[in-house]
């Protein structure tokens, strides 16, 4: 009941456009039947192709989550310790912001050719796409870090490791999760671009794939998983981010 009270107006949206889907489909005829079947074709596709979309969600997840979690601690390390350190950031600084805007699909020869696998040109591709939000908030969020804070942690006997553990990354955590989120909702366009090439499954497959033979029953009922899958994952960050960061929360 406590979900339902929750998401009752999302809920509520989403029931309003299923229904004005279909009337504008099945019901009145005004959309293209081929490029938009009625939600009865979608449903049994769904339910024909069930398999194959486990399949695919194993599949994506397999390669999205080892690459974001190595993009997470290569990012958080990294971040932490080039925004501590001045030289660093000075120096590293505008290579960074030189290197961070160039498209992770332009690495996609590269990684092809120097990746033993497909499967690692895929990961690395999703790595490298994940790791510049990360590194750069983190980055932020230390060198945003108020001094007087810094300052107190010293007197009280912390430094080295200790003070960037106890007091340098809490403190920088509100701009990690930041660049953590927007990593973690641009890994799922970097997932579809690495199941174009190589990957033999995945639910970026599974629509590309159907989409060729013009089977958009089948196209739409990857989106709709696709969706969900993603819904689900934003929803579990969003529980972890409230409970690492709850001091920041609202009431």
């Amino acid at each position: 009941m406590e979900f339902l009270k929750k998401y009752r107006y999302v809920l509520m949206i989403i029931s309003i456009t299923a229904l004005l889907y279909e009337v504008v489909t099945d019901g009145l005829r005004i959309a293209d039947p081929t490029l938009f079947p009625g939600l009865p074709k979608i449903a049994l596709a769904l339910y024909a192709s069930k398999y194959l979309l486990l399949q695919g969600i194993i599949s994506s997840l397999g390669l999205l989550v080892p690459s974001y979690l190595l993009a997470l601690v290569v990012g958080i390390t990294c971040g932490i310790i080039i925004g501590w350190y001045k030289p660093l950031r000075e120096n590293l600084g505008p290579l960074f912001n030189g290197l961070s805007p160039i498209p992770p699909n332009l690495y996609t020869p590269y990684a092809i050719a120097l990746m033993p696998t497909f499967y690692l040109s895929s990961t690395t591709i999703i790595f490298i796409g994940c790791l510049w939000p990360i590194l750069m908030h983190t980055i932020q969020g230390v060198v945003l870090i108020e001094e007087k804070y810094i300052d107190n942690a010293r007197t009280l006997g912390l430094k080295g490791f200790k003070l960037l553990h106890k007091v340098v990354l809490p403190a920088a955590l509100p701009m990690i999760f930041s660049g953590a989120g927007t990593s973690l909702i641009f890994s799922f366009i970097l997932l579809t671009v690495a199941e174009m090439f190589g990957v033999k499954s995945g639910l970026g497959f599974f629509v590309l794939y159907y989409a060729d033979f013009f089977d958009y029953p089948r196209v739409l009922a990857g989106m709709f998983v696709m969706s969900t899958l993603i819904m689900c994952i934003l929803w579990l960050f969003g529980v972890v981010e409230r409970r690492m960061l709850f001091w920041t929360i609202k009431r």
